[in-house]
């Protein structure tokens, strides 16, 4: 705001947050039925975007067979206790980016 004293004028800043770019891809992982597998991806920046992890075309959340965790830019999913059934592409997105193994 300017203020004169018998005029004022005001303004705004808006921001927009960058997007985020992956960095470090994700790998194929082989192991053992019944071991934990990691995936991790490292993003440019962080961010307020939504990162999703899938299995397959399933979007995956925290619980007792998957955990998800954020630290900075280092987005990592650990899929516990892998079966069988757990075979195939394990992608993560974030923004307009993905990466899958």
């Amino acid at each position: 705001t300017c203020d004169t004293g018998d005029q004022q004028t005001t303004a705004a800043v808006h921001l927009k947050e960058p997007a985020a770019t992956i960095v470090e891809r994700l790998k194929d992982v082989a192991t053992y039925e019944g071991e934990d597998v990691v995936f991790e991806c490292l993003l440019s920046r962080e961010t307020a975007q939504d990162a999703q992890w899938f299995l397959g075309d399933v979007p995956l959340q925290s619980n007792e067979m998957n955990e998800i965790r954020v630290q900075g830019t280092r987005h990592s999913l650990i899929l516990r206790k892998v079966t069988l059934e757990d075979c195939g592409s394990v992608s993560f997105k974030v923004g307009q980016h993905s990466s899958a193994a």
